[in-house]
């Protein structure tokens, strides 16, 4: 489980396929302190470490099967690319954002950004599947980040963005046309299925 509170900025170094998809992530985290077979969210992914070194700096591999490429935006990784990263809750660990569990349910479009003030206010299209889920002042998990959705109209879903949050996770180099990994709040998605056993 996490909490969509991003602690990395990862960068990626390299990418096979052999099989599965194996990605190289430099990261700034401390390798002594990942387990081989740890969980780390990866642009909110949950990923697992498979192999981990120190030169000529810290980083980690995480194999990527290919159900999780066709579901998230896996597709537009490239080499280079930053991706926000967030290991695995521990108990005793503060929550600040919300429940998340690094499934991804769907990939979202960035339709429009303008900036208000210091903040930026960014549009995405959600799949329609997923558009019943998603409220305002509910949340999501947008690439792994946890965010509180401003307002909702049919698919489209609001979110603004303060300039710490775009200071400390990937979301200062947004743009339009970005393929964005989603995944709704746990708790719209039980009630919503709780309302349609009911009604």
């Amino acid at each position: 489980m996490f909490t969509g509170i991003i602690t990395d900025i990862g960068e990626i170094q390299a990418m096979k396929q052999e099989g599965d998809l194996t990605v190289r992530i430099g990261t700034s985290y401390d390798i002594d302190s990942i387990d081989l077979g740890a969980s780390i969210a990866c642009d909110g992914v949950c990923l697992t470490v498979v192999a981990m070194g120190t030169e000529p700096s810290g980083w980690f591999d995480v194999q990527v099967s290919a159900e999780t490429v066709s579901k998230t935006n896996l597709d537009v990784w490239s080499v280079g690319r930053r991706v926000n990263l967030e290991r695995a809750l521990k108990v005793g660990d503060e929550l600040g954002g919300h429940i998340v569990s690094g499934h991804v349910d769907g990939v979202a479009l960035v339709s429009m950004l303008r900036e208000e003030g210091d903040s930026t206010r960014v549009t995405l299209d959600a799949p329609p599947e997923l558009a019943k889920f998603i409220a305002p002042k509910g949340s999501v998990a947008l690439n792994g980040t946890s965010l509180t959705v401003n307002e909702v109209e049919g698919p489209s879903f609001g979110i603004n963005f303060i300039p710490h949050t775009k200071a400390v996770t990937t979301w200062g180099q947004v743009a339009v046309g970005d393929r964005v990994n989603l995944e709704i709040d746990t708790l719209a998605r039980y009630v919503a299925r709780l309302n349609e056993v009911m009604g």
